[in-house]
């Protein structure tokens, strides 16, 4: 929705929707003007971190079960086959998009979603997040930079010189993943919108339990 100013009441239900595990966020644009130059500013109500970081389930929150959840969309952008070959997931477009990809610390265990299709991997986390730009990846030669070996769409190298909104990168090992058509899906699987998350709801922990039993490397040493 788009609105001229945010009012007490709609402030109000936002606190309201989000203490009920609902992520929800507003984003404020500003425009300045200096002499002939005009300046374009914009600015989160919630941090976008700390309204993705753990969504729950109404009447359902529990404590956090130390898995992460993880959405990758595959497409043109995001080729599931080059984060499957050289080790990855990423977040961009947008800080709310790839503000969360900070939680993920080496070490960390995540399952990952693709929309749409379902889960399609598990691995650990290797590196903490960095900028498209500077994100290498090993090749026979040595490490190289992603960008120099792989035919990333064009949206990606559009923003590769904005940290607002160029795409992340988070290096992991990957346990064990599947082909899109073989995603894993079902009824009573968790889902979320976030780039990633750390869920307290019952919900996820049965999905990890159900998933456990599906991806039989999950636990392999990373």
């Amino acid at each position: 929705m788009v609105a001229a100013s945010l009012d007490d009441s709609t402030e109000r239900i936002i606190g309201y929707l989000g203490s009920r595990g609902v992520s929800i966020n507003v984003l404020f644009f500003q425009v300045f003007e200096h002499g002939t130059d005009k300046f374009f500013s914009r600015a989160w109500l919630i941090d976008p971190i700390q309204s993705q970081a753990e969504p729950t389930e109404r009447g359902a929150k529990e404590p956090w079960n130390g898995e992460f959840y993880a959405s990758y969309g595959p497409d043109d952008a995001r080729p599931w086959d080059d984060a499957r070959k050289f080790g990855f997931i990423s977040g961009g477009g947008g800080s709310w998009y790839s503000r969360t990809l900070e939680l993920l610390n080496p070490g960390d265990r995540v399952w990952v979603k693709a929309p749409g299709h379902g889960y399609i991997g598990v691995g650990i986390v290797t590196g903490k997040r960095q900028p498209v730009a500077e994100f290498r990846v090993p090749t026979p030669q040595g490490e190289q930079l992603y960008v120099d070996v792989s035919s990333i769409d064009k949206r990606l190298r559009k923003h590769l010189d904005d940290p607002e909104m160029c795409e992340y990168f988070v290096p992991v090992k990957w346990l064990e993943t599947r082909d899109i058509d073989q995603a894993v899906r079902g009824i009573g699987l968790f889902g979320n919108q976030n780039t990633v998350c750390k869920p307290r709801s019952k919900k996820w922990r049965t999905t990890v339990d159900r998933l456990k039993q599906i991806f039989t490397k999950w636990n392999q040493s990373g």
